[in-house]
């Protein structure tokens, strides 16, 4: 009895020896740990970019927990944050230096080309369908020149743009802004010019075509100086205050043709504009978003102050949501909207689906002049192709180019009301269509769209963009 009972003593005092060391090994092995707590967050690879700039694009800082469920995840949502701010190539994300349940997130980065100069081939039409097929695909429709783009002037992901250009539109225009002006980078600034001419202008419209005016002369001029500031809080919300002053000055041709145009038989008008916007983007991209959110708002204001030739008051309203239903397939719906109080404006205020990114796909051959608009359009995903392959000559950094395939389902709806509808007859009227195609994404934001669309006026064909849909 006496044997037995030491030899469960020494047997108790062996476990109470072992189990303690075996509990603190444990706890040094981060596979077992639940949690670790940021000890640091360093960056790498940044020979342009300030530190402090790419800081601030992460919502995680030193202190912070991440439970290791979850690691994997939070490291890949950081390194796309990283990505949404177009600074960079690619980025990569490390946990280093473990000690106990304290480590290190390093953030390697490579840096884009940021100095570009480029030619211009841009198309006077509201897009390449009209161009190719009403316009004949004349090269008198074409828009060249020349524009510079000095991305991340002073590494705090600043830009400065100029460009100059000759054909359809003479245009000169210089622009600069910067992010961050203060030591907690929330406030920035943005300033721009521009000046253009015109032989050509759109100065009525007739059964939602638009029709046009040319001699040999200039008939259109157009000033505009713009003032920006910024505010950001934080990294989804973006709020912007915009002040901008034009002048638009026409022949009295175009007054006489339609004195609508600029409203009165007037052949100049000068104007502020204000407008304050807020951005709110939580999305997996910023540039081709699969998962997650977008939503930008705006109220403004033209005329006020005595320069007030154009007057109304607009509110507008963009909303985009992104799903992944299942591996590699992806539903995304959004709204456009705008409503403009002051009905009674002139022809070149009245622009509404149709023209910039308000259209409907497979009505892009039409505009619906008015007022007030909105637009639903959904759009369902599926990813084919997701590769990379390589640049020949290129430095080997900036070779590898990323490749991605969507085939697409998609269908949009929309109305747009106008006072003086004429003889539009798709104005104040619900329309819709639909169609199917492919999505070609690539790096530096590019997206080429191939799509075949048809609408309720029974006509179809082959559309060509190269912006995203929604």
């Amino acid at each position: 009895m006496l044997r037995r009972c030491c030899f469960m003593l020494v047997i108790l005092c062996l476990l109470g020896i072992v189990l303690p060391v075996a509990a603190q090994n444990a706890s040094n092995t981060p596979d077992n740990q639940g949690y670790l707590i940021v000890r640091n967050v360093i960056i790498t690879g940044n020979k342009k970019t300030r530190t402090a700039i790419i800081l601030r694009e992460l919502s995680t800082v030193p202190g912070d927990t991440i439970y290791l469920k979850d690691l994997a995840e939070t490291l890949e949502e950081r390194r796309k944050q990283l990505l949404n701010t177009s600074l960079f190539l690619n980025v990569t994300a490390n946990v280093k230096n473990w000690d106990g349940d304290h480590a290190d997130l390093v953030f390697d980065v490579w840096e884009r080309w940021y100095t570009f100069a480029f030619p211009i081939f841009k198309l006077a039409d509201r897009n390449f369908n009209q161009w190719w097929v009403e316009k004949n695909h004349s090269l008198d429709r074409v828009n060249i020149g020349v524009k510079g783009t000095q991305g991340n002037l002073t590494g705090r992901n600043d830009e400065l743009n100029a460009g100059i250009q000759v054909g359809y539109t003479q245009r000169i225009s210089f622009s600069y802004s910067v992010p961050y002006i203060d030591k907690r980078y929330r406030h920035g600034l943005g300033i721009s010019f521009a000046y253009s001419r015109n032989r050509e202008v759109n100065d009525s419209t007739d059964f939602n075509k638009q029709l046009f005016f040319r001699q040999d002369g200039f008939v259109r001029q157009l000033y505009n100086v713009g003032l920006t500031y910024s505010y950001r809080p934080g990294i989804n919300t973006r709020h912007r205050v915009m002040l901008a002053y034009n002048y638009e000055k026409v022949v009295d041709s175009v007054a006489i043709l339609n004195p609508d145009y600029l409203g009165g038989g007037r052949t100049k008008v000068n104007y502020l504009d204000l407008a304050y916007r807020m951005e709110y983007v939580k999305a997996d991209s910023w540039q081709y978003p699969l998962k997650g959110l977008r939503i930008m708002g705006e109220i403004g204001k033209r005329g006020f102050a005595g320069l007030n030739d154009i007057n109304d008051f607009r509110i507008r309203l963009n909303v985009a949501k992104y799903w992944q239903l299942a591996s590699k397939t992806y539903l995304a719906t959004g709204l456009r909207s705008m409503a403009k109080f002051g009905a009674d404006q002139p022809y070149i205020n009245r622009q509404a689906m149709g023209y910039g990114d308000d259209y409907l796909r497979g009505l892009e051959y039409f505009v619906v002049d008015g007022t007030s608009f909105a637009i639903v359009k959904t759009s369902l995903r599926q990813e084919v192709l997701s590769t990379r392959f390589r640049l020949p000559v290129v430095p080997k950094k900036f070779s590898t180019v990323p490749l991605r395939i969507f085939v697409k389902a998609y269908g949009d709806g929309g109305y747009s009301y106008s006072k003086f509808p004429g003889n539009g007859e798709l104005n104040n009227r619900m329309l819709y269509s639909g169609g199917f195609g492919l999505d070609i994404v690539s790096f530096y934001d590019t997206c080429l769209r191939i799509e075949y669309s048809f609408n309720q006026l029974g006509q179809k064909g082959l559309f060509l963009h190269t912006s995203i849909d929604m």
